[in-house]
């Protein structure tokens, strides 16, 4: 792993970001356009994931879509979005990657320019995560500490360093992490998974402030009992929990679909970066 991390450092030292003084530093174009871009979706086999792949290619974007152990329902989304009547010449890639290593993220890297024939993503949704409900401290374990900020918070960042450099070439790009209310502190689940999605939102807000002139939004999703995913099946499972549908202002969970439609406004939406977006229902 150490010399993953190590290869992923040696890729990006020379990439240089513009400074205040930098001849870089000049008013951006309005490009909100996403035909014809390449949108990387990681944890794309089911879930919010599926739903956001499903609203870009609607929008024109190709895809390179993710999933760590569930092939079956990847290739069935690929094979679904290329019947559409709209497809044309588009490609839609799927690649297995476990995401809490980091040298599978660079062999996705590596796949992503092999199929598309280009360095990067223009488009990248970072959705993978992963949510053990342990609500009680005493009870969390360091490894379970551990693999949860590398699955929520470590890949999140790797993912960001091996997508930059193809957004700064092109003077262009869009990244939107899935983080979660629980980063407010709210959540069904313990204070090791809302650390974790604190963590996205604060490395969300930095890129954003350092990164604003350069073509590239950074924004973040944070939405709260989402059900019809991995992590929340149906409302049977919000029962006696905070995120109890009778505590939710709107009277109902979420459906993925209402993450993707956000998700894909701020694709088009430049003039838009560092915001953390709650769809929650009302819940707070």
């Amino acid at each position: 792993m150490s010399n993953a991390i190590e290869r992923l450092t040696n890729i990006t030292a020379s990439i240089s970001l513009p400074t205040s003084n930098s001849n870089q530093i000049m008013s951006q174009p309005i490009d909100n356009e996403i035909k014809g871009k390449l949108a990387l979706v990681t944890g794309a086999s089911g879930g919010i994931g599926a739903a956001c792949a499903r609203d870009l290619w609607a929008n024109g974007a190709s895809l390179a879509i993710t999933y760590n152990s569930n092939k079956a329902p990847a290739d069935d989304l690929r094979t679904e979005l290329l019947k559409s009547s709209d497809a044309g010449t588009r490609k839609i890639s799927v690649h297995q990657c476990d995401v809490a290593k980091p040298g599978e993220l660079e062999r996705l890297y590596a796949e992503l320019a092999s199929e598309h024939g280009q360095k990067g993503a223009d488009i990248a949704v970072v959705n993978a995560g992963f949510g053990k409900r342990i609500t009680n401290i005493l009870e969390i374990g360091l490894d379970d500490w551990d693999y949860t900020m590398d699955v929520n918070l470590r890949s999140s960042f790797v993912l960001t360093k091996l997508a930059v450099p193809h957004m700064l070439e092109r003077g262009w790009g869009r990244v939107v992490y899935i983080s979660s209310i629980a980063a407010q502190g709210t959540s069904i689940n313990g204070c090791h998974y809302s650390a974790s999605k604190a963590g996205v939102q604060g490395m969300c807000k930095n890129l954003a402030a350092k990164m604003g002139k350069t073509g590239i939004t950074f924004n973040d999703v944070a939405p709260a009992m989402i059900t019809e995913t991995g992590m929340i099946r149906d409302e049977e499972m919000l029962k006696g929990t905070p995120g109890d549908v009778k505590n939710i202002p709107v009277g109902r969970s979420g459906r993925p679909q209402e993450c993707a439609n956000v998700v894909t406004m701020l694709c088009r939406t430049g003039y838009m970066t560092g915001q953390s977006i709650t769809i929650s229902g009302g819940l707070k």
